[in-house]
């Protein structure tokens, strides 16, 4: 197998010091204020679909601050007239909430599912966002130069809105609701279950933004090379820059996870190196955790994980 990282033995060990700042939780507390006083003035449209096994919506609800329309497909058993446990997923970089097939294995299993687009990326929410400076291409540079105005301080908690919307569904059990996602949803995953009180598991896939110190320097592949793009023409920024991703870094949101939680690592993975999973998974504040290491893997969710997954959800969050 080549080696794009380190070892398996260093990786498994491999837990390098959290680089959140003494306002870390204060950051958030502070928007998570906003986010649950901000009404959500939702719409649901239901979806023709080509078999009545399922039932699925179209929902919109207003994102964070801004109030960008966030699109999100629900997707339930037409069948069940239960409050049911459910997944809200979020995509990869530069993807969108997918479609209904994608999801059918989990609906067969008696879960519901809120599927939601990320904004400004390939999916039908925009991003009303104003941004103070110039950014490279894509979205990881967007407001970097603070806290208050970076991208993912929307995304995040939009996030964690979608989060709030599946809480004040009737036919969702508010008391089993989990979180997934692969990549980028892995990351976002990692912060709303870190986040949000009513997550019961989270099961992050190859996650991305975490441990932004090495990651930035370390990836040969995938959207980190954005932000090393920018340093490469603004080298006096880097403190700068390094600071305001440590608040959005996976690795520092980890320890405040207390759920049973399940990651996946590909080994030859060079867009996420396994040392940034590792580093946050290693950090998990929970007991109750799991990391499936797939030696052949690169930088993507294969079957065999899926399965996993759903066997972890089932075990956790079904009623026996």
């Amino acid at each position: 197998m080549p080696l794009v990282d380190l070892t398996l033995d260093e990786l498994k060990n491999y837990k390098p010091p959290l680089t959140r700042k003494s306002d870390f939780k204060k950051f958030w507390e502070e928007n998570v204020k906003i986010a649950e006083e901000q009404p959500l003035n939702f719409s649901e449209k239901k979806v023709e679909y080509f078999t009545n096994r399922v039932e699925v919506y179209k929902i919109l609800f207003e994102g964070f601050i801004d109030k960008t329309p966030i699109t999100a497909l629900f997707i339930k058993d037409s069948k069940n007239r239960e409050a049911s446990p459910t997944i809200v997923f979020f995509h990869g970089y530069g993807s969108s909430k997918g479609v209904v097939t994608d999801y059918l294995g989990w609906i067969m299993l008696g879960f519901s599912i809120l599927a939601v687009d990320v904004r400004g990326q390939a999916g039908e929410a925009p991003d009303h966002a104003r941004y103070p400076l110039g950014n490279i291409t894509g979205n990881m540079t967007k407001g970097i130069q603070d806290k208050s105005t970076y991208y993912y301080r929307y995304v995040y908690m939009d996030c964690y809105r979608a989060v709030k919307y599946v809480l004040e569904r009737k036919d969702v059990d508010i008391n089993r609701v989990g979180v997934s996602g692969m990549s980028q949803g892995g990351g976002i995953s990692i912060a709303v279950a870190a986040l949000h009180p009513n997550i019961s598991i989270a099961m992050p896939s190859v996650p991305y933004l975490c441990h932004f110190d090495r990651a930035v320097y370390v990836a040969e592949a995938g959207p980190y090379l954005e932000i090393l793009n920018y340093l490469r023409t603004r080298p006096e920024e880097e403190e700068k820059i390094m600071k305001t991703l440590s608040y959005f870094d996976g690795m520092n949101f980890a320890p405040e996870i207390m759920k049973p939680t399940i990651f996946s690592v590909g080994l030859i993975d060079t867009i996420c190196p396994p040392s940034t999973v590792f580093a946050a998974y290693n950090h998990l504040g929970s007991k109750e955790k799991a990391i499936e290491v797939y030696h052949g893997m690169a930088h993507e969710e294969i079957g065999v994980h899926v399965e996993k997954k759903m066997k972890f959800a089932s075990k956790y969050l079904q009623k026996v």
